[in-house]
């Protein structure tokens, strides 16, 4: 598995882009032998507009690229990987409405479920697949009501080139249950089984060809990969540049946020109908690359609508705010202390935590305005947030939970962020035993005591492996509880002026 990051990343997708277009050359002067099918691949995209100050992403750019792949390569099938309703700014406000109107205008092709596709619950992601003209797929997702795939999903699909047939099945991880906020009724199968069970089915169909659309960690699909079962795996979920073989199949993830396009192009056998070889690049999306109108159109028109509300200043930073995702995920931040402290003080609580996962916008905040568009960036999941009675040996066991995956230069989404706790750990003890020291407000921790906390309902519900709350008697109920976004929202502007700093909150020891 390789993850590339600047200056390598450019240099590589120099070079493929190079490689593609000998190799495509190639492919046409043989197309009497070969039919050649492109597949174009994105993955956990969650903005329309483009990115880092206009430089990067942009669906609009991407609907102008696909366009130009058909014209040299009609056989092309243009597929996503998972996580697109959620998370965004747009989200919070559209409920996804707007990425869905913008993946119809740009003509996707099939999706696979992400688990943020339930961040919003069953119901709205019913809505969206409704007005989605192109077809999801959620092959290992069962609706226990019915015995059936959720909400009348395809089993998998079957498409023909050249007489050649493609299946496509869609795979998404069974963390879904815990990672969102799927509905009771759901039940996420294995992958790994669900495949054994549909691809002799999909064989028998007359499918030469199978290809693995996945929501899936790189673990998993290279347990997929090494099945043998499916010829090539489209994936998604770790929002970085990976590419992988595990026996004879190739994985390919394309980042985030459609700053590279990914383009792989299959060479099958016209007679044998298997494929002979894979040629795969990645696309810069880049202002190199006009709008394409229909798609710009679509897009503006949600961005009014959006700015209209989100950009009024609700009061100011003093001190630039850490929110990157490297950082609120391994470390204490400015950032995490003020969430973390909007949430004790909308509580009034004696302890908040929250995961460093649920802080989303992977960004700093220079000093001055802070808009509701800033706030709903960092906390665009509509979490409410609760307060609970939890003993310090709880306590305790949330902060063991949020540092059991600590590893050196890597980032998970439940390390905590703390307000009104002082804690020490050591990386190099063992899971479950590295929490050396907690104090609770400058006292040290009574396990028998029982103290107030505050945190989001994903988390208390178990989110991200903190099952120690899960029975916890609530003092805020979630049906009258504050949503995250707005307790900080007015905390910002009952303030005017913020100035939160890293203060020692968490001390790593090794």
């Amino acid at each position: 598995m390789t993850s590339l990051r600047p200056p390598l990343r450019q240099a590589f997708l120099g070079l493929a882009v190079l490689i593609c277009l000998a190799v495509a050359g190639q492919s046409q002067i043989r197309t009497g032998s070969q039919v050649r099918v492109t597949l174009l691949q994105l993955n956990d995209v969650y903005q329309i507009s483009p990115l880092d100050k206009g430089k990067t992403a942009g669906l609009a750019r991407v609907a102008t690229l696909r366009k130009k792949v058909i014209a040299e390569s009609p056989n092309t099938l243009f597929l996503l990987a998972g996580d697109t309703i959620s998370p965004s700014v747009a989200s919070t406000v559209f409920k996804g409405a707007q990425i869905i109107a913008t993946w119809n205008a740009i003509g996707l092709d099939y999706a696979a479920l992400g688990n943020h596709e339930f961040d919003f619950g069953n119901g709205i992601l019913i809505e969206r697949m409704k007005e989605s003209k192109f077809v999801w797929l959620g092959s290992n997702v069962m609706d226990r009501d019915t015995g059936k795939l959720f909400n009348g999903m395809p089993p998998y699909v079957i498409r023909s080139f050249g007489g050649v047939k493609i299946g496509i099945l869609g795979l998404l991880t069974t963390d879904t249950a815990t990672s969102s906020s799927p509905g009771k009724n759901l039940r996420f199968i294995d992958p790994i089984a669900t495949t054994r069970r549909l691809v002799p089915k999909m064989r028998a169909a007359g499918a030469t060809v199978i290809i693995a659309v996945t929501h899936l960690t790189m673990s998993v699909d290279k347990e997929l990969a090494r099945t043998g079962l499916v010829d090539v795996i489209i994936g998604g979920h770790e929002h970085e540049l990976l590419q992988s073989l595990a026996g004879r199949t190739p994985i390919f993830k394309w980042g985030s946020d459609a700053r590279t396009l990914g383009r792989i192009n299959l060479n099958i056998n016209a007679k044998t109908r298997k494929i002979e070889s894979i040629d795969w690049t990645g696309i810069p999306v880049t202002d190199a690359t006009p709008d394409d109108p229909e798609a710009a159109a679509v897009i503006a028109d949600y961005e009014k609508k959006l700015s209209a509300e989100m950009d009024k200043p609700l009061g100011r930073t003093a001190v630039e705010l850490d929110g990157l995702n490297l950082h609120v995920r391994t470390r204490e931040t400015n950032l995490g202390n003020l969430v973390a402290d909007a949430f004790r003080q909308g509580t009034k609580a004696d302890v908040a935590l929250l995961n460093g996962g649920s802080i989303r916008a992977n960004a700093t905040f220079a000093a001055g305005p802070l808009t509701k568009r800033d706030v709903i960036s960092i906390l665009p999941f509509e979490n409410p947030i609760i307060k609970i009675e939890a003993t310090g040996a709880q306590i305790k066991a949330a902060l063991e939970n949020g540092v059991s995956q600590v590893v050196e230069a890597s980032e998970s989404g439940r390390f905590p962020q703390v307000s009104g706790v002082q804690f020490e750990f050591d990386g190099r003890k063992p899971i479950g035993s590295r929490v050396v020291k907690v104090t609770i407000n400058g006292q040290p921790l009574d396990e028998m005591k029982t103290y107030t906390l505050a945190s989001s309902v994903y988390l208390i519900e178990g989110g991200d492996g903190y099952s120690m709350f899960k029975n916890a008697k609530q003092l805020i109920a979630p049906e009258s509880a504050e949503i995250d976004s707005t307790m900080l929202a007015n905390v910002i502007a009952a303030a005017s002026e913020v100035s939160p700093k890293a203060e020692g909150r968490i001390k790593r020891l090794d």
